[in-house]
């Protein structure tokens, strides 16, 4: 039985991998290696990018001096380098072909001729057949493959090798379903989901109205469903008990040590205050963390952010549904709560928001509902001042959302889900952190899990790269289907080496950036567009031909430069005048609200004095119904009184007369004897 040799791309490990995408680019001297073959196959951007990501891995951070400003060719490339810092070499290797992979996912096919790649036995016969090929601890299913009639050598069917599963996902940004296997389980939203270990937990969620209690975890290098098997843990650590966990869902699922933590949430008998539920990885034990200091009313739909060692928690809707905009602070080493009395104006009140921290400093709430409307405002706490802000929002602004799910990847803020009392969200969006700049990464289409309320969205790790992973959601139907993007940062990459990225987040955007971005724009090429970039350092063709020329570029360039620091000086200008203003604005906002409370508290004062009022006319005028009874009463007795004593007078004079007639007689009578 012979035997043959097969390539399979997706073995070759780094810095194999490096190397051959690096060959294939033209880096290393190889015949590909021409400034005109690298400017050709690539954007000038794109090779200005690959170049400082060659260096950094090749060479280390960038050393040598700043050439002249009449060479912008090397000093575009020498701009491209130095913005890279201190990045590590193999981080600019993955850069470097993840890169590649954007720009020419077909690349490693077409590299074959002068690439080194790996091989597996393969069995030549009548139906050929790869083994799995396993890298980084992730196995695929076999290759499709073509053998030639002469059984001598084997070929894949299509340019790119072709894998199943997410083997085969050769694009960024896109939504895929991966082959998931074993017991799926039951739709929901509002659940808790977090990564550890290549594994993605769910806990509790709501389905058809009621909230649930159990455990599901998909491995990430199998894409394999199990339930996980709770033993009978301890209520609390001070009072151990078997009572299992009460159903819940709005609550917050955190990974700290090798602990979930499950935070707040709505459950059918709720408890007056925030519980902290805490599942042990190890003994697969629930229990509930005894806290110290004055907890947090209960509630479901905050949000939860670890900083450090501690867990930020804003806003939700208590069990009253009277929504929330509070914060409050769990130190998770001495489980005691603090409430957080932030200065400025904090976001109203809200629930089914989405929270972030950046640069372990800055507290960022976007969106979020009310009873009546959903909000698209993105507000920012320093989390060192405690002091709220409102920053200018730029790009594409999202619309207005509640329910939708959001994941930090570096400064870049994602986006999924959510939506307006009216239909689901279909944009997956991201939001630089630093530059406060929104970006749709993709659009779905129809009636799908992504558009959702309630879903839950994460970051994991495949073949070394980032990816998002989304579970779950309602629209008008539950869903318990899982969804993967790989997200792209070359653009993040590039606005790193080509723009300053401002130290803090601001509400007012400085003009630095811009003007910076004129600078090294104008110095790369005066023509407007660099028609060739030499990447192996040898003698380039002279610009410039004589000094006149040069030292006209040069006046130019300064005389540019100058204007340039005049509109930068007049920009700084206008941006501390807005700064103040907007002090200014808080500072009569602050007045007026406090004026505004004052106010109400008069106001409830007035309505109660106006109350007790109330109460006092309506007794009084019973008082005055009595006495006007009484009186009608009164004079109801004085006329019987006076009826009565002239019937007794009347009977006195007839009794009087009649006797005194009797005794002395009287005419008629006497006419009677007669």
């Amino acid at each position: 039985m012979s035997m043959a040799m097969a390539r399979a791309s997706s073995g070759l490990a780094y810095p194999d991998r490096f190397y051959a995408a690096a060959s294939y680019a033209g880096f290393d001297g190889s015949p590909n290696s021409s400034s005109k073959g690298v400017s050709s196959k690539f954007s000038n951007d794109v090779a200005l990018l690959l170049y400082a990501l060659y260096q950094q891995a090749t060479v280390g951070r960038c050393t040598i001096p700043k050439p002249r400003g009449w060479n912008p060719i090397e000093q575009s490339k020498w701009t491209s380098w130095h913005g890279l810092g201190n990045m590590a070499a193999a981080e600019a290797m993955r850069l470097f072909v993840k890169i590649l992979e954007e720009e020419d996912p077909g690349w490693y096919s077409r590299a074959s001729d002068f690439v080194p790649e790996p091989v597996v036995d393969v069995e030549m016969n009548h139906h050929p057949k790869v083994e799995p090929v396993t890298e980084n601890g992730n196995s695929f299913p076999e290759t499709k493959t073509i053998s030639h009639e002469n059984g001598s050598m084997l070929e894949t069917q299509d340019k790119d090798v072709v894998l199943e599963g997410l083997g085969s996902i050769a694009v960024y940004d896109q939504w895929i379903a991966p082959p998931v296997s074993g017991q799926r389980p039951k739709p929901r939203y509002e659940h808790g989901a977090a990564v550890v270990q290549d594994k993605m937990y769910i806990f509790g969620g709501n389905h058809n109205g009621r909230y649930l209690s159990d455990l599901q975890v998909l491995d990430l290098r199998s894409w394999t469903w199990s339930k996980v098997e709770v033993k009978a843990g301890t209520e609390s650590l001070e009072s151990p008990s078997t009572v299992p966990l009460p159903p819940c869902a709005g609550h917050s699922l955190i990974q700290w040590e090798n602990k979930l933590l499950s935070i707040a949430g709505h459950t059918k008998d709720p408890s007056e205050t925030i519980q902290v539920k805490a599942f042990d990885l190890q003994t697969c034990t629930w229990s509930t963390l005894k806290t110290y200091g004055k907890a947090p009313a209960s509630r479901g739909g905050q949000s939860v952010t670890l900083v450090g060692t501690s867990l930020v928690i804003f806003g939700g809707q208590d069990a009253k549904r009277s929504l929330l905009n509070d914060l409050h602070l769990l130190d998770l080493e001495t489980m005691t709560w603090d409430e957080i009395d932030a200065v400025g104006v904090p976001p109203s009140p809200r629930s089914d928001h989405a929270a972030a921290v950046h640069a372990e400093r800055y507290l960022l709430i976007f969106g979020g509902g009310s009873h009546a409307t959903c909000f698209n405002d993105l507000h920012v706490l320093d989390l060192q001042a405690m002091e709220w802000s409102r920053p200018t929002q730029q790009g594409d602004i999202p619309t207005p959302r509640a329910g939708h799910a959001g994941v930090p990847v570096g400064e870049n803020w994602f986006i999924v889900g959510g939506g307006d009392n009216k239909s689901g969200v279909s944009e997956t969006v991201v939001l630089n952190m630093s530059t406060l700049v929104w970006s749709v990464v993709t659009t779905v289409q129809g009636r799908v899990p992504l558009a959702s309320e309630g879903l839950s969205l994460v970051v994991g790790s495949y073949n070394g790269e980032d990816v998002l992973i989304s579970f779950g959601g309602y629209n008008g139907r539950y869903s318990n289907e899982v969804n993967v993007l790989k997200p792209s940062h070359k653009s993040t990459l590039q606005t790193k080496i080509m723009e300053p990225v401002p130290e803090s987040v601001s509400a007012v955007h400085n003009a630095t950036n811009a003007t910076r971005d004129v600078e090294s724009e104008f110095e790369a090429g005066q023509e407007g567009k660099i028609r060739e970039i030499v990447m192996d350092n040898v003698d380039s063709e002279p610009m410039i031909k004589n000094e006149e020329t040069g030292e006209g570029l040069i006046a130019t360039l300064k005389s540019e430069k100058e204007e340039l620091e005049s509109s930068l000086n007049k920009e700084k200008t206008q941006s501390l005048q807005l700064k103040q203003e907007l002090a200014e604005a808080e500072t009569r906002n602050s007045d007026l609200y406090k004026e505004l409370q004052s106010v109400r508290g008069q106001l409830a004062a007035e309505q109660s004095r106006c109350f007790k009022l109330e109460v006092d006319v309506a007794e009084l005028r019973q008082k005055l119904q009595t006495m006007e009874t009484l009186q009608k009463e009164l004079e109801l007795l004085q006329r019987q009184k006076a009826a009565s004593e002239q019937a007794l007078n009347a009977k006195q004079r007839q009794s009087s007369g009649g006797m005194w007639g009797w005794l002395a007689g009287t005419p008629n009578e006497k006419a009677e004897d007669a």
